[in-house]
């Protein structure tokens, strides 16, 4: 990457109009965060001496999402190249690289963003181009500006808007994305002088390669991938971003050494972390916030969010870890078991239909199907505590606080109020009645009653 000084211009203005959306349009979600953060964690790699964000008045929310990165409003939104002006005066007088990005196109790589500004450096006996300008090839072109370019030396000539381009220029396949990079030196005077004599009444930044080459200096094209340059605009457009930024996660995790039986019904985060030899089964959600290890076996149709699996521990199916789980190396949970905010220590399981909320699960201790800990009263959420090799029996409630101690038996269908010591047994049922024959007189005492009915309807 050159070693210029580096700025980027985020222009995130737009309000969420088409997506049908109360909140701005750069805040809808991709891969679990606002789809600008997408876009600023690209630029983070870069090692940039400063990232400006246009936003507009009253986007209180966007400009937090952005954070630390400067902000700037724009007021008047009036065209690309009054937010661009918008973005310079908070740069101030910066003379490096100047990128020109959306905070709408949130697929860009790094190393398409490093061609650009490898771009910019001069050639031997030449001066270095003043824009540089990110070119794609489209299966439909469509209404996308064409860039003109020389045939000799490939050097850009001119964009021209597709309502504005003659017959022969709409044949060029090479089109505009929008994505540029400045001299910020140059840049000033380019912005100045756009004008808004043009249909939408709107400054356009694609209007500065004009001025550029009036100005004695050359323009170049950088190619890129009709992928990343995916334009959000829409909630289909949303679903379509979603779509390739999860195929990435995919092959991510796959050549990190997980095995995905169905990769397509698996879906990752941006931050989710997956060890070697995962096995992954169909159905699968990570939420943000999840580190797998190694050698872990996820069953189908689980749910994960703000948890971590240590190494060797089987999870699923239909489980669900909310924020907070936090499973020890070969643990056990099973299917329709929901844990939040609770470790689960080495060795213990936890296999039916179960609900561990606020507590710690010790070292090899079971937890039997049904069993819950009772950890809200409606106004304060408590703690359990279950020591190390303690067996729960089945349809057990926990009332917490309350401790368990290691060792500990509890009988099936017990209600715990108090502490049980290490390695007692504690059962809660009420004792068990018995009355010989009753099931029959019972049965007959109905049937008589049934043809009783009968007579008198």
């Amino acid at each position: 990457m050159s070693k210029s000084k580096t700025a980027a211009i985020v222009l995130a203005a737009g309000l969420g109009t088409r997506m049908k959306s109360e909140k701005p349009k750069v805040m809808h979600p991709i891969a679990g965060r606002p789809m600008v953060q997408n876009l600023l964690a690209t630029l983070g790699k870069l090692n940039l001496d400063k990232i400006v964000v246009v936003v507009g008045p009253e986007m209180d929310d966007l400009e937090a999402a952005v954070a630390p990165h400067t902000t700037a409003v724009q007021y008047n939104r009036c065209g690309t190249g009054d937010a661009v002006k918008v973005g310079m005066e908070a740069l101030g007088n910066f003379n490096g690289n100047v990128l020109v990005l959306y905070g709408d196109t949130p697929l860009m790589t790094e190393q398409t963003l490093n061609a650009m500004l490898e771009a910019r450096q001069p050639i031997e006996g030449q001066f270095a181009p003043a824009v540089v300008v990110l070119g794609f090839l489209p299966e439909e072109p469509g209404a996308y500006g064409r860039l003109v370019t020389d045939e000799e030396d490939g050097e850009l000539l001119e964009i021209v808007e597709a309502n504005d381009a003659t017959q022969e220029q709409l044949m060029i396949p090479l089109c505009n994305s929008g994505v540029m990079c400045f001299d910020g030196g140059v840049m000033p005077q380019l912005l100045a002088r756009l004008s808004d004599d043009n249909a939408k009444g709107e400054y356009y930044l694609t209007d500065c390669v004009g001025l550029a080459r009036e100005d004695g200096f050359s323009c170049s094209v950088v190619e890129g991938d009709e992928e990343e340059l995916l334009g959000v605009n829409s909630r289909i457009e949303l679903a379509l971003a979603e779509t390739i930024a999860q195929d990435r996660l995919r092959e991510k995790a796959m050549k990190g050494g997980a095995t995905l039986i169905d990769p397509s019904t698996t879906f990752f985060s941006y931050d989710t972390k997956i060890g070697k030899d995962v096995l992954i089964e169909p159905n699968v959600f990570f939420g943000p916030g999840v580190t797998i290890g190694n050698g872990v076996h996820i069953k189908a149709n689980c749910h994960f969010e703000g948890a971590s699996i240590d190494d060797g521990s089987v999870v699923g199916p239909f489980a669900r870890l909310r924020p907070g789980a936090k499973l020890a190396e070969n643990t056990h949970v099973g299917n329709f078991v929901e844990i939040k905010n609770s470790d689960v220590e080495a060795g213990g399981k936890v296999n039916h239909l179960t609900y561990i909320g606020d507590a710690r699960v010790g070292a090899g201790a079971n937890i039997g199907a049904g069993t819950i800990t009772c950890n809200y009263d409606g106004f304060n959420k408590s703690r359990t505590e279950i020591g190390a090799g303690a067996f729960i029996g089945s349809n057990s409630a926990l009332v917490a606080p309350v401790k368990i101690g290691a060792g500990a038996i509890v009988g099936a269908g017990s209600t715990l109020t108090a502490d049980v010591g290490e390695n007692d047994i504690v059962t809660t049922r009420a004792e068990q009645k018995r009355v010989p024959g009753a099931a029959e007189r019972f049965r007959e005492a109905k049937r008589a009653q049934k043809e009783q009915n009968k007579k008198k309807g």
